[in-house]
């Protein structure tokens, strides 16, 4: 008996899609989508969702359902983060998920999570292909809206979480706004990411990691770029280890350049050229807390994430047989 999953992580950044088909024990991925819709497009400034951004994420939800439809899926989960969590208009955006998804799950609409779930499914999914003796993990999920930081072993137990309020387009709405940005602009960028770590040491206990890992769109993508990829290739992505000294040259390099040259290079999602350098500051930020308090000099990038750890959850929920 076989079944498929789909999971679906809404942003502040991109809308994600992952179908799954389990049999008994057995994981195959049937497909993995991206869209860039910025959601969160404002939300910080105005403290409502935008009508054009809602729009946007319907016409890929739509796209996505239309392909869960097409796969045969039979049970879907969704979840909304940072950018719909505050937003005053947020039951415009959650109609829409129910009119859409209840196609495959009636009645069912998306779901808002807590910072402390989001970590969990996050860092599940992230070690999944890691070796557990390389931990204890500090997974890092570098988000539009926040960043969160998970410490723990590969059995699932969360030894500290923090969701720092520091995401790529959050940087970039509210500090860095110049193309390329100015000095100034990243050296305030820098102090409000210091701010932010610090608050990550006080929260979490980064020390006892052995292995740090980088999730999402802003780590993936610096990684095809610190390894020259002529196109964005995931699966030489998924487990790279990159040096910090090599991470900080990029960094510098990604904040220094325009949009228009950021997105001049092949790995480099049009989407993400104008963001990746807020991206970039809190990766640095990120790096410098690793080898400060861990002694460490490299990460690994996962291209596993929060949809990976909602497939595992579904599968806990369900078993292979779905209703």
């Amino acid at each position: 008996m076989m079944t498929r999953f789909a999971a679906v992580d809404c942003g502040t950044n991109s809308i994600r899609l992952l179908i799954t088909e389990v049999t008994a024990d057995v994981f195959r991925e049937i497909t993995r989508e991206n869209r860039i819709v910025r959601l969160g497009q404002g939300v910080d400034a105005t403290g409502e969702l935008d009508p054009e951004a809602i729009e946007r994420t319907r016409v890929a939800l739509t796209e996505y359902v239309e392909l869960m439809e097409a796969e045969g899926v039979q049970v879907v989960r969704m979840v909304a983060t940072a950018a719909t969590r505050d937003a005053a208009n947020r039951d415009a955006f959650f109609s829409m998920t129910r009119v859409l998804l209840s196609r495959i799950r009636p009645g069912y609409q998306a779901e808002v999570i807590t910072g402390e779930e989001e970590a969990q499914l996050s860092f599940r999914g992230a070690v999944a292909d890691l070796d557990p003796a390389q931990g204890p993990f500090c997974v890092i999920d570098l988000g539009g809206g926040s960043t969160e930081f998970i410490v723990g072993t590969h059995d699932g137990e969360i030894l500290g979480s923090h969701s720092a309020q520091m995401g790529c387009v959050r940087l970039t709405e509210r500090i860095m706004r110049s193309d390329p940005p100015t000095a100034t602009e990243v050296e305030i960028a820098r102090d409000y990411v210091s701010e932010r770590i610090a608050e990550v040491s006080a929260i979490v206990p980064i020390s006892r990691a052995n292995t740090f890992v980088g999730v999402a769109g802003t780590f993936t993508t610096i990684s095809a770029w610190v390894q020259g990829l002529e196109s964005y290739d995931r699966a030489a992505i998924h487990l790279s280890e990159l040096n910090f000294d090599a991470l900080r040259v990029v960094t510098d390099e990604i904040i220094r350049e325009s949009a228009a040259q950021r997105a001049g290079n092949p790995v480099v999602d049009p989407g993400r050229a104008d963001v990746i350098a807020g991206g970039s500051v809190v990766v640095q930020g990120a790096i410098d807390l690793a080898a400060r308090e861990a002694g460490v000099n490299s990460i690994v990038i996962s291209e596993k994430d929060i949809l990976d750890g909602l497939i595992l959850g579904l599968v806990e929920e369900y078993g292979t047989v779905a209703p």
